[in-house]
């Protein structure tokens, strides 16, 4: 009995003497040696890099709407020189023909005008001859009355000076009405040149109504912004309006942003992996070109706060097209050969870093110096070796 007593005793004690002699046991990770990558990721939008947008100019001051008569179908594949876009010229035609009828009429004035001044200029030539007529036999008379009483000379001395004024008198008119003349046909000239200008104008604007395209791409059509749909066949389009756009394909940016904790991280110059939605395990090259000096919301409804960044894609390829959303992964640390510990291991404490460190089957608190950390991973610039094992904070807590 007393043996039996003795065996089950034993049986109870050794689990607790060898939990006692071997202590707790605690889950671990190792600091290993690897490459380092600190990226950050923001969703974008591609466009072309080179575009051809057709806005409505403003033709003259007569036109101040047009009226689309042809449009190519949204999406149409076009190239350099094809028309897009066809404008009405009904109104434009009507203008020159209406000019035109102007134009004959002051012609038709002007020549009537020339006339009249020819016949007003030959009265008032005979006019002047007239007086100079006058003025030369005063003066005969005059000079024949010096012999004659002192009340007769000086009758004629008047005579001669009456007709003296009309003779300067008549000449000052017709100098006058030469001015005069000289400016009604400058005033008729000018009329007409403005007329023939105008009739110019107006035809050279008949070709410009059919909108071309000068490059190569995929013609899209504007949208209408009375209706919020695309621009059709008799809708009606005011000057400083876009009708529509070709990009060129061949090279294509992304336009996207990027947050104001990060924006410190990039630079222009800096390479981007760009990766379509559309295609999970793709990615494209590209280079960051361009970063806004000013940030903005990034929508109404947030209170955070971004940067406009362009990324130029490297390559040409014919699967990147506007409009497709894209994801751009910025690489803005690279090292290789670095230790490396899980971020879940490091405690940052009181301005410094520690690590529990697992020396046989205690885990000892030990500062280390730390330097960049990604999402799962942080480099160690401590003594520690490749290989140390180190616990989770969530084992210790």
């Amino acid at each position: 009995m007393n043996r039996n007593r003795s065996f089950i005793y034993l049986i109870l004690v050794l689990p607790l003497l060898f939990v006692s002699c071997s202590g707790e046991e605690y889950a671990y990770k190792e600091v290993k040696k690897g490459d380092f990558k600190l990226t950050i990721t923001e969703t974008g939008t591609l466009q072309a890099v080179n575009k051809k947008s057709f806005v409505l100019p403003r033709y003259g001051r007569y036109w101040y709407e047009m009226k689309i008569t042809g449009i190519l179908d949204h999406g149409t594949a076009v190239k350099a020189g094809d028309s897009v876009i066809q404008l009405d010229p009904s109104e434009v035609k009507k203008y020159i023909a209406d000019r035109k009828i102007d134009l004959e009429t002051q012609n038709a004035n002007m020549q009537k005008m020339v006339v009249q001044q020819q016949i007003d200029k030959s009265s008032m030539l005979a006019a002047l001859s007239s007086e100079q007529a006058t003025f030369e036999l005063n003066k005969i008379e005059m000079e024949s009355a010096r012999f004659a009483s002192v009340n007769e000379q000086k009758v004629k001395e008047l005579e001669f000076e009456q007709a003296k004024i009309r003779l300067e008198k008549t000449k000052r008119k017709l100098e006058l009405a030469d001015i005069q003349q000289e400016k009604e046909r400058r005033i008729q000239e000018i009329r007409i040149e403005r007329l023939e200008n105008e009739i110019d104008n107006a035809i050279d604007i008949l070709p410009k109504l059919t909108i071309r395209s000068p490059i190569n791409g995929i013609f899209q059509v504007g949208y209408n912004r009375r209706t919020g749909e695309l621009l059709k066949i008799g809708d009606e389009i005011y000057p400083g309006r876009n009708m529509g756009d070709v990009p060129d394909m061949t090279w294509m940016k992304v336009e996207t942003v990027l947050n104001e904790t990060d924006i410190s991280k990039v630079k222009e110059g800096m390479p981007v992996k760009v990766k379509l939605d559309a295609l999970d395990d793709v990615f494209f090259d590209g280079t960051i070109t361009f970063i806004s000096g000013l940030c903005h919301r990034a929508n109404n409804e947030s209170r955070k706060k971004v940067f406009d960044v362009i990324v130029t894609m490297d390559v040409s390829d014919e699967r990147l097209k506007p409009g497709m959303t894209v994801s751009c992964e910025y690489i803005s640390a690279d090292e290789d050969d670095v230790l490396l510990v899980p971020n879940e291991c490091v405690l940052n404490e009181g301005g410094k870093s520690y690590v529990y460190v697992l020396k046989g089957h205690k885990p000892v608190k030990t500062e280390v110096e730390t330097g960049l950390k990604n999402n799962s991973v942080t480099i160690l610039k401590s003594d520690l070796k490749n290989g140390a094992r180190v616990v989770p904070l969530k084992e210790i807590i």
